[in-house]
């Protein structure tokens, strides 16, 4: 009767065999093997009654990690394309601190009314309880140094949003019901002008919402007033200044995406005869020039240049001319489908 060990020493031979040495070669060899499994993590053997999904534990694992920043870039962030930082996300995102809510005078001019894409706007002029639910975008490098409705720089790295109709500047909390987390911003920028979208954060507020690799998400907007017991108070005190170490890396690429070319500011030029859209209209040039350079950045696919024309009081974000309502509606009908609105037709 052939036994087990009968059928190890028959295989053994055969390998050798094949391999053109002897069985007490092969069997050194196997020996070396053994032994040099025996220098290695010894295999945990499972005691009667212990689980056999035990998990053992690493025997050189690190003490304090530093924690890195939990973010994939996804080319086309938001509706904005590629407009994230590229490889060069930064550590300790979540340690930018909320912003802090104070007192402060509301801006002169960028809670006047204005039109975008045939929608008529008429902002906040005084701070009121406002509850809103619905979708939340970003906005990052494109517009990082770019000058914002309130006047200041945008810093993608800052806790701050554009709402279409909040008093500027104001803050309000923005949660994500999806995993409950929530950030405090304020508000110095005016947008997004899509059609089902009711606030755009900044990069860094999206990102400790959470949603920085979607792009949009469902947000839940609160403002925050002053004296609100049920809230965060304004008080007049100035942000914490930012922590050492990690913000420092963070302010390093903040300084050199600013220093990359902005878009240059719309010069008065005389306008040829033919067909232009009209994407808005504002009573304050540089709120008119604030949507020019977000409506350059985001139809960078556009031909035909986007100037602000003064008229009437009024300063008018026109794009074209186009030789013919043709191809205007064309370009018209695109735009339709990335805001959800339709500008309107000036021939002159």
């Amino acid at each position: 009767m052939t036994t087990k060990e009968d059928t190890h020493r028959f295989m053994l031979r055969k390998t050798a065999r094949r391999a053109g040495g002897s069985v007490p070669a092969l069997l050194a060899s196997f020996a070396v093997l053994v032994l040099a499994g025996c220098g290695s993590t010894p295999v945990h053997v499972v005691e009667p009654g212990e689980s056999a999904n035990r998990i053992e534990p690493a025997a050189t694992a690190a003490k304090s990690a530093p924690r890195k920043t939990q973010a994939v870039q996804k080319r086309g962030g938001g509706y904005y394309k590629d407009d994230g930082p590229g490889d060069e996300i930064p550590d300790n995102l979540d340690d930018i601190p909320d912003a802090q809510p104070r007192l402060e005078p509301l801006h002169r001019f960028a809670n006047r009314p204005y039109s975008v894409l045939g929608k008529n706007y008429v902002p906040d002029t005084t701070l009121r309880a406002l509850r809103q639910r619905g979708v939340a975008s970003w906005y990052g490098k494109k517009f990082h140094g770019q000058r914002t409705s309130i006047g200041e720089p945008y810093d993608m790295f800052s806790m701050t949003a554009a709402h279409p109709t909040l008093a500027i500047p104001s803050y309000v909390r923005v949660s994500n019901p999806a995993n409950g987390k929530s950030v405090v911003v304020r508000v110095t920028d005016r947008g997004p002008f899509h059609a089902d979208r009711i606030i755009d954060l900044s990069y860094a507020a999206a990102y400790r919402l959470g949603y920085i690799n979607n792009g949009s998400t469902l947000v839940e907007v609160e403002t925050i007033l002053p004296g609100d017991a049920t809230s965060v108070s304004y008080a007049q005190v100035k942000p914490p200044a930012p922590a050492t170490g990690g913000r420092d890396e963070i302010e390093l690429l903040a300084s050199r995406l600013a220093a990359e070319p902005p878009t240059p500011a719309s010069r008065p030029v005389t306008l040829a005869a033919g067909v232009y859209l009209q994407l808005g209209a504002f009573s304050n040039n540089d709120n008119a020039e604030s949507l020019r350079a977000h409506i350059a950045r985001e139809l960078d696919w556009v031909d035909e240049p986007i100037v602000v024309v003064p008229s009437d009081s009024w300063y008018r974000v026109q794009v074209g001319p186009y030789p013919n309502r043709a191809d205007a509606e064309k370009v018209a009908e695109r735009i339709r489908l990335s805001y959800g609105q339709k500008p309107a037709f000036v021939v002159r």
